[in-house]
């Protein structure tokens, strides 16, 4: 890596960070099209695989968006059949969004999301693995 003031695109690791991520993105277009989903549908999805039942803004804290993102995304996964949302008794102004049938039984059908990832980036498990506990670690400590 070069000590000027201005590094060339490829020595950047925001840009190496964004083209890869913009790759990634390209590796699962046509297997989430097939699955009638787009990239941010299927973060909402996996959000609520971790924990169902989550509030708008809880999985907006999670997937680092505003609710304001989320609510159309949820909209069409509740058209689609994946979802259901269900205004809070307690808090009417908290809507809490619950896998349906549909929702859960998709999940099996996005492991190939990863298999694709490995197969095409020539890594197997433990390399993605170690490179995504990297990530994280500078994610976390830049968000300090």
């Amino acid at each position: 890596m070069t000590t000027d003031a201005t590094f060339p695109l490829e020595e950047q690791l925001c840009f190496s960070l964004y083209r890869a991520s913009m790759e990634i993105n390209r590796t699962y277009k046509p297997l989430l099209d097939a699955l009638g989903m787009t990239y941010p549908q299927y973060l909402v999805l996996s959000a609520l695989w971790e924990t169902d039942g989550l509030s708008i803004s809880a999985i907006g804290s999670r997937l680092s968006l505003e609710s304001s993102t989320i609510t159309p995304l949820v909209k069409r996964l509740e058209q689609a059949g994946f979802l259901e949302r269900q205004r809070n008794t307690q808090d009417e102004r908290q809507v809490n969004v619950t896998l349906t049938e549909a929702g859960r039984a998709i999940r099996g059908r996005t492991r190939c999301l990863a298999e694709a990832l490995a197969q095409k980036s020539g890594m197997d498990g433990n390399e993605l693995g170690a490179l995504n506990r990297q990530v994280q670690r500078l994610r976390d400590a830049l968000a300090k």
